[in-house]
């Protein structure tokens, strides 16, 4: 599919400044020694609690080309820079700037990398796509999917996620999106943020980074939907809407939700759309009218779009649905371990409640949102009860907030971490039952799912 190798030797050290010897070529770029492979460039990051330049000899083992490195005497296979770090991000801008892909930017409190996964699905029908992997969707993320940006890609998918105000504005500025799109604003990192006002203003900052002319792309279902709107209005030469809202350029109007997938009804600019969406949940339709909305931004057909929609599966974490074996049957797990705020748990309650048989909630701690901790996670009681939910399990100190806001059988049990509550959700299992489990990273539900999947 790409023109191979992506980077040459001396192509590598003009972008960097870096010194070097020999005539490696590289076709992919990868900072985990782990993973490296034949014919790869490793980058040794250096940070607080690892230094990637242990592992350059392990790297060069495996058969990389060259390794990236920040001491030593440059070499045939060494490039040697002043700093790995800002060496990542001058390859990264390099390599947006040789690029002729159509460049897509995404961020969002909820939704980032499903949508992305989605654009990658959607956009290969028009051309081939390039997007990074997992969520590098931060400081060394975005560089480094920008230096694997293959030269002739015809579209790139660039994820954007943040902690504090600027760091969007930073990651924009290196990506220059053609298309720069919100998902939703919601009271996530509310530890950094006086409140979800100034998280909207953060994640506006994507459309500073827009080509002359670019489009965006805007939730209209989003809190600070006009702030929004105005920030795209500044830079932007089109913004396309989406959402339930009345007003929304693509709207939901109906949604036929199974417990595999749902059939979409929209409003695409005034004229009817029906397509068939691999995802179960409104928030799913939702965001698959986020990535019409991309598709329209780039002038590209939205029934054909639509149509690769169908094929969409929810990633190991964001959604993904397994059968468990339970004695005596089966029941369904609902995979949401990933991460989790507010407005993303609320959704994944509502995606439970529109699956068949009993329905269990395991549900690990909301991090990052300060002194409002507390009232959020006993905020959650109305979309537990709408749920349908008849057992609600807990982990965690801000947990316990939610676990005492139950009452009657609802109640399950309540323990201090992930790893203590994994064995009674598995031994409340019966067959027939769907259980979301859920919770940011920090809290390690992943080992509810383990102990589940064991």
């Amino acid at each position: 599919m790409w023109t191979a190798p992506i980077w040459t030797a001396s192509d590598a050290a003009r972008a960097t400044g870096g010194g070097t010897g020999g005539d490696w070529r590289a076709g992919r770029v990868v900072i985990d020694s782990r993973a490296v492979g034949e014919g790869d460039l490793f980058v040794a990051l250096k940070g607080p609690n690892h230094d990637g330049h242990r592992f350059v000899a392990d790297a060069l083992g495996r058969g990389a080309a060259a390794c990236m490195v920040a001491e030593g005497v440059a070499g045939e296979r060494l490039l040697v820079v002043g700093d790995t770090l800002e060496g990542l991000t001058l390859l990264g801008r390099a390599g947006r700037a040789r690029a002729k892909a159509r460049v897509v930017g995404v961020t969002g409190s909820v939704g980032k990398t499903t949508t992305k996964e989605a654009l990658r699905r959607v956009l290969g029908g028009f051309g081939a796509v390039h997007a990074g992997l997992a969520s590098h969707n931060n400081h060394w993320g975005v560089p480094l999917t920008l230096a694997n940006l293959p030269p002739d890609a015809n579209f790139a998918v660039v994820e954007m996620g943040m902690n504090r105000a600027g760091e969007i504005e930073a990651l924009t500025d290196m990506a220059r999106p053609h298309v720069a799109q919100v998902t939703m604003v919601a009271p996530a990192h509310l530890a950094f943020f006086e409140g979800v006002e100034a998280i909207a203003r953060a994640k506006a900052e994507i459309f500073e980074g827009l080509v002359p002319g670019g489009g965006a792309v805007v939730n209209l279902d989003a809190p600070h939907a006009g702030l929004l709107i105005g920030a795209a209005g500044r830079r932007a030469g089109r913004t396309v809407t989406y959402g339930a809202a009345e007003d929304a350029d693509l709207r939901l109007t109906g949604l036929d939700a199974g417990p595999d997938g749902s059939t979409v009804d929209a409003l695409a600019f005034g004229r009817p759309l029906r397509f068939a969406l691999g995802l179960p949940g409104r928030h799913g339709a939702v965001n698959a009218l986020g990535v019409l909305a991309v598709v329209a931004a780039l002038g590209l057909d939205i029934d054909a779009a639509a149509e690769r929609l169908a094929g969409l599966e929810a990633g190991a974490g964001r959604g993904a649905r397994r059968l468990l074996p339970v004695d005596g049957g089966t029941a369904l797990l609902l995979d949401e371990s990933y991460n989790a705020n507010p407005a993303s748990m609320a959704a994944a309650l509502d995606t439970l409640g529109r699956l068949p048989g009993r329905r269990i909630a395991a549900l690990g701690d909301m991090l990052e949102l300060g002194h409002t901790s507390p009232a959020l996670h006993e905020g959650l009681l109305p979309a537990v009860l709408a749920s349908g939910a008849g057992l609600v399990f807990t982990a965690g100190p801000m947990m316990r907030h939610l676990h005492d806001a139950l009452s009657g059988s609802r109640r399950g049990a309540h323990a201090p971490d992930a790893a203590a509550l994994a064995p009674l959700v598995r031994a409340a299992l019966r067959p027939g039952d769907a259980v979301l489990v859920k919770g940011s990273l920090g809290s390690a539900m992943r080992k509810v799912v383990d102990a589940l999947e064991g």
